[in-house]
């Protein structure tokens, strides 16, 4: 049963904007390939020789998890589920404080390409290795998802194959990132955000012009129960409330950013601590447009569909596709501007895929192979890039398991959290607690980690009851498609869901109700107490507190931002500091910078 399709397909123009994106991608790639040549070593393939300034860095900060999941999946986690995801906005002011205040300056300071090189100064090899592991299924499975979200959305506007898409996406975010390394992809990232947003704000003006102004948009979405933002309701099984936002979203996005490879790579790239701290404060004012215009975008999804949508009438076979789908309803009449806002789709996905990948490489290089070999700098340049084109490969193949994930946005998220989690709780129990040895930070990291999957996978065989995920009501009572069987209503469709979740409730085990129903926004929050808390308890039984610790490892009155800056008298002129550490080299304070013969301790 389907109805009638007339919004139309991809017009010859919208494949050339499409195809203008991808090549002027590509085409980055092989200007930093050529500018780079006989001087090119692993360092500067992995961290762009940490030469790079706050904008650039801060624009592919936002690109780089504001993918394709965002643009598809939140207007349509808006359209369903109301405007709610909006409270995102305050869990990323707690995320970037923390990771520019805490996390970042200690990663600066050790002067590290992978994080996890961390781990191992802190613990010891075995830990490191374990966590390059967790961190690099982590990824491949979230980067299959990435993959995989365009695709269907091209799928669905163009009629192109989904196979065919979800490997030109890889293919060309392989090509690029093999050959330019960090600097490809940052630069590539930001023409992308502005792809990004561009497409975005085509379809929001129109969409606001069709519906006859923002007020009707406001008050269709008010009435139909979308506008709710604040809901109090403490309880941990809910899918969204502001609890559950605010506080997981904050454990979540912290895993992203402060301890994720993907992330620390960009801002450990920086040519003085003060620009990495800015690039992340400079990215919070990304974040907050790419939400705000995410979240329009599901509002104005709602007031076009309000009383017939597509989902339900069976004219899209997934939420997901609800964008690609409004935007050819309305903007069919305006060749290019459906290729932009695909461009727009695929642009976020080619910066996260290639952050993907050129983290995947980084880590494989320093933390799985450089230890264990004695590679020159050319054949780890070279392995750099071999390891670059074969993550691509293995990111194309995992797209398949993602069409069997549900909705992308949870999907992605529940990664994520399940695995960024007990990840951030590892990095903790380095950074805040001295009594923390190798042995709690491996038992530890496995208790997290089994507790994370446990709930997670669990979540995905159990789907949480309608009363704790809440879904809004759906209409098709004003769908008039002449294929379309008139006895398929929002009343036959209500009455569909109720039994089958009855159905369900007999089949469901008592766990499915509670343990299973946690909200995902919490598996983070759940990964990392479990692991902190487990590894202090292990550190403490097996002599962790008898233990001496190196300090520079901890966070500590080192890492504050007023050491980087000369003390002032009341008259205003400069004094001395016995704290103060002096830029060094022309403007540069990265360690990378610094004579070799200098030591950590020497810089304090």
């Amino acid at each position: 049963m389907s109805a009638s399709r007339d919004i139309g397909y991809f017009s010859p123009w919208d494949y050339v904007v499409f195809a203008l994106v991808l090549l002027i991608s590509a085409a980055i790639g092989v200007y930093y390939a050529f500018t780079g040549r006989g001087k090119t070593t692993s360092k500067e393939f992995l961290t762009g020789g940490r030469s790079m300034s706050a904008l650039p860095v801060a624009l592919s900060l936002t690109a780089s998890f504001m993918s394709a999941v965002t643009i598809l999946g939140t207007p349509a986690d808006v359209y369903r589920f109301g405007a709610m995801y909006g409270i995102f906005a305050i869990s990323f002011v707690f995320v970037v404080v923390i990771c520019a205040e805490i996390f970042l300056p200690v990663f600066y300071r050790l002067n590290i390409t992978s994080t996890y090189e961390y781990l191992e100064l802190r613990f010891n090899k075995a830990v490191r290795i374990l966590g390059t592991v967790i961190f690099i299924i982590e990824m491949i499975l979230y980067t299959g998802i990435v993959i995989y979200a365009p695709a269907l959305a091209l799928n669905q506007v163009s009629g192109f194959n989904l196979w065919g898409a979800m490997i030109a996406t890889g293919l060309v975010c392989t090509f690029y990132c093999t050959l330019g390394g960090l600097k490809a992809v940052i630069w590539t990232d930001a023409f992308q955000i502005v792809i990004m947003l561009a497409g975005f704000i085509a379809v929001i003006i129109r969409g606001v012009v069709v519906q006859g102004g923002i007020q009707t948009i406001i008050n269709d979405s008010y009435y139909g129960g979308r506008l709710n933002f604040w809901d109090f309701d403490p309880d941990p099984l809910r899918r969204h409330t502001f609890w559950t936002i605010v506080i997981g979203g904050t454990f979540l996005w912290t895993g992203i950013y402060g301890v994720n490879q993907s992330q620390v790579q960009r801002y450990v790239a920086c040519k003085t601590r003060l620009q990495a701290k800015l690039s992340l404060y400079i990215n919070l004012i990304g974040l907050w447009a790419i939400l705000a215009c995410a979240v329009l975008c599901g509002l104005i999804l709602f007031s076009k569909y309000k009383d017939c949508d597509p989902w339900t009438s069976n004219l899209i076979s997934a939420p997901d596709q609800l964008m690609p789908y409004l935007v050819l309803d309305i903007l069919r009449d305006y060749p290019g501007v459906p290729g932009l806002f695909v461009a727009c789709a695929y642009s976020g996905t080619l910066s996260t895929v290639s952050s993907s990948i050129n983290a995947l490489a980084a880590v494989t290089v320093e933390d799985l192979i450089k230890p264990f070999t004695n590679m020159s700098e050319n054949q780890l340049s070279w392995t750099s890039k071999g390891m670059s084109a074969l993550y691509g490969i293995v990111c194309i193949a995992m797209a398949a398991v993602a069409s069997f994930m549900g909705s992308v946005i949870q999907a992605a998220l529940s990664i994520f959290a399940m695995v960024g989690g007990p990840l951030l709780g590892l990095f903790s129990l380095g950074m805040f607690f001295p009594c923390g040895n190798s042995l709690g930070a491996i038992v530890g990291l496995i208790f997290g980690f089994t507790a994370t999957l446990w709930a997670g996978i669990g979540s995905q065989i159990y789907s949480s009851l309608p009363d704790k995920s809440r879904p809004l009501p759906l209409s098709t009572a004003g769908c008039n498609f002449s294929t379309l069987d008139s006895s398929w209503n929002s009343t036959t469709e209500i009455a569909f869901v109720t039994f089958f979740f009855n159905y369900n409730i007999q089949k469901r085990p008592l766990l499915a109700d509670y343990w299973y129903s946690l909200s995902y926004l919490y598996f983070s929050i759940l990964g990392t107490l479990t692991t902190v808390l487990v590894g202090i308890i292990a550190s403490l039984l097996s002599g962790g507190w008898k233990q001496n610790i190196n300090k520079d490892y901890l966070f500590g009155r080192q890492d504050f931002t007023w050491d980087y800056f000369p003390c002032k008298s009341k008259k205003g002129d400069k004094v001395e500091c016995l704290d103060w550490k002096p830029h060094l080299d022309q403007g540069h304070d990265n360690p990378t910078f610094i004579q070799d013969n200098m030591t950590l301790s020497e810089l304090k």
